[in-house]
């Protein structure tokens, strides 16, 4: 009768023990793989991100044009261009680049004061960047 006691009580104990181990559950992950696809995005590339003047004439204003290329995936889209004073006006394009075109910023600065000037133009898009600055410099004589 001992010996059975004791074999109930080692039996018990050893499924309590089970009991209480843990068995790992499978997570269903999902994989990254090389067939997983990023998120298509605009890649604005400047030609030039900043334009010397050098002399002008007062009261003459002169202008540039920024090129740029779309070299992303997805259509850029330039929301905005905002120059840092009355004195630069900016023409932008308002509708999407498609991916692989080119397009320009033009910047118009009023040359009515002497001296010498350094402005910068923000341009907002929907690039990774999203906030790019252009700057303009020269002297008026």
């Amino acid at each position: 009768m001992y010996k059975f006691k004791l074999f109930t009580l080692s039996a018990l104990t050893t499924l309590m023990l089970l009991s209480f181990q843990t068995v790992p559950t499978k997570v269903n992950t999902p994989s990254v793989t090389a067939s997983t696809k990023a998120i298509a995005s605009p890649k604005i590339t400047w030609v030039k991100d900043s334009y010397d003047f050098g002399e002008i004439p007062q009261g003459k204003p002169v202008t540039v044009d920024f090129s740029f290329t779309n070299n992303g995936d997805a259509p850029l889209l330039i929301s905005e261009v905002v120059p840092s004073c009355g004195c630069t006006a900016s023409d932008y394009p308002k509708e999407p680049i498609p991916a692989g075109k080119s397009s320009t910023i033009k910047i118009t600065y009023n040359a009515n004061a002497m001296g010498a000037f350094s402005k910068s133009i923000t341009v907002k898009s929907n690039d990774q960047e999203a906030v790019k600055m252009l700057t303009i410099k020269g002297t008026v004589k």
